[in-house]
């Protein structure tokens, strides 16, 4: 059985667990914080969670955790069939990962820590996130799902990494990320009635 390690306070723990739970496969969750321990590096090389393990060793990385799950059980697709409608998807993840998520991050001390982060920090972010967003509402489908007609891992990933960097960006600069992107905020609350997306929150309340 596939053993998970991370915590529910990661968004990319919460979306590697969805991923599972939407392909209905068995796994033992493990609590795992981030380390630089060189124990927990050979599991992540990056002392990240998450991190699976299977019989054959440690994958990190969210989207490689994803990848492995649609090889070892096709069923119940991650990513869609036709070639050119999966790289769309996979192109609108890395997106949002890269130029979404990643630079919200930079903010992230000062929206959950209180340490400040400096002026030319939050400038440089503001100016990078209207990029990610401008190629992000480039790739956006929304019929009636993010990248198309079928729900995917991108979905997945709307979700959780509009779900973070969405609230540093409330908290720290007091804009609202999607405010020109209504129907991605549409989408998220539906999203949010999953089942694999709301078995995963509702395990945070508990």
């Amino acid at each position: 059985m596939i053993k998970l390690h991370g915590m529910d306070r990661s968004n990319y723990y919460c979306l590697a667990k969805a991923c599972l739970l939407e392909k209905g496969m068995s796994y033992e969750a493990v609590d795992a914080m981030p380390s630089q321990d060189e124990d927990y590096l050979v599991k992540s090389p990056m002392g990240k969670v998450p991190c699976i393990e299977t019989d054959e060793g440690f994958i990190s990385e969210a989207y490689a955790i994803a990848d492995y799950l649609d090889q070892i059980q096709p069923e119940r697709p991650l990513l869609p069939a036709n070639p050119f409608a999966r790289g769309k998807a996979v192109e609108l993840c890395r997106h949002l990962e890269l130029d979404v998520e990643l630079v919200a991050r930079r903010c992230l001390p000062e929206a959950f820590f209180g340490v400040t982060v400096s002026d030319e920090v939050k400038a440089a972010t503001q100016k990078d996130l209207k990029r990610g967003m401008t190629a992000v509402s480039r790739l956006v489908v929304c019929d009636p799902y993010i990248a198309g007609r079928e729900f995917c891992l991108a979905d997945i990933y709307t979700f959780y990494v509009f779900g973070l960097a969405s609230q540093i960006v409330q908290k720290v600069f007091n804009e609202d990320l999607l405010a020109d992107l209504p129907q991605v905020k549409t989408l998220i609350g539906e999203l949010a009635s999953r089942d694999c997306i709301r078995e995963v929150e509702a395990a945070k309340g508990g």
